[in-house]
């Protein structure tokens, strides 16, 4: 019988249009002078939006390495924020020249059996070698999944979006789809529910339920935006419980949908900008 997870996923509010964006002198005027800025070049930009686009940090990290002096521009040293670059300055950050790349964003549904790392002294299997044919830029893990869980994980070039979707600030939310090596009970289900306290603090989720039409009750579906490592496994080991399947189905709005198990695929512009409204 095939399973659903019922789960309710908060969506960004939508703007809505008014005659403002669509009329207007001033409008018209201001749309030829950002046409003829994209036909002459490109312009100065601020350092730290530069090294955030060259893929190193977010722009908030970024202005943390300027004032450390961690940053040279054509071989002199510059610690002063909101400094600007400009087309054909040699940007240097720990002896690599930065270049400015187009920004890509990169779903993956993760298999079982691949470590979340850029590089592995063991030379164990990664994340990195399923996505390393996806483009040319540099890109990175938004967070991660240990090694036996499955699902959508996210990569990007984008520093400032990554801060934001890993900061628990923000509250981006995901779900997962759990298999339990027993039933899970309902005074145990309730218990989680209300908060259950970890060595590292207390850990609440904001939905817990029994998978649809599951008779035998080992099928969990948890939704929480804490990034606390190996979290949905400890939750459960917590009250007695052994993590048999964890498959991480909904990140930040995203989901499976068409996206075979150890395949990618780029983001779509709408789906770009519902991540950059969270």
């Amino acid at each position: 019988m095939k399973k659903k997870i019922i789960a309710s996923v908060k969506k960004p509010k939508e703007q809505k249009a008014t005659k403002k964006h669509f009329s207007g002198k001033k409008k018209s005027s201001q749309r030829k002078i950002s046409d003829t800025e994209e036909t002459t070049g490109p312009k100065s930009i601020r350092l730290n939006k530069f090294i955030a686009d060259a893929g190193i940090c977010s722009r908030r990290e970024a202005d943390k390495l300027i004032e450390g002096g961690n940053i040279r521009i054509n071989d002199k040293e510059v610690t002063e924020l909101g400094t600007k670059v400009n087309p054909g300055d040699k940007v240097v950050y720990n002896g690599e020249i930065l270049k400015s790349e187009k920004l890509r964003y990169i779903l993956l549904n993760k298999p079982k059996g691949f470590i979340t790392t850029s590089d592995d002294p063991q030379n164990r299997r990664t994340v990195m070698n399923l996505v390393e044919k996806a483009c040319k830029e540099r890109i990175y893990s938004v967070g991660r999944l240990d090694r036996n869980t499955t699902g959508l994980l996210l990569f990007t070039n984008d520093g400032d979006l990554t801060t934001k979707l890993t900061h628990p600030k923000y509250g981006v939310r995901k779900l997962y789809h759990v298999e339990l090596d027993k039933p899970l009970s309902k005074n145990d289900l309730l218990k989680v529910l209300e908060g259950i306290e970890l060595e590292d603090g207390k850990i609440k989720p904001d939905k817990l339920e029994w998978v649809t039409d599951e008779e035998n009750k080992k099928h969990i579906g948890i939704e929480l935006h804490s990034g606390k490592n190996r979290i949905v496994r400890r939750i459960f080991e917590h009250i007695g419980y052994e993590v048999i399947r964890l498959d991480r189905v909904i990140f930040a709005g995203l989901t499976k949908k068409d996206l075979p198990r150890g395949k990618w695929r780029f983001l779509e512009e709408k789906e770009i900008n519902i991540l950059k409204m969270l």
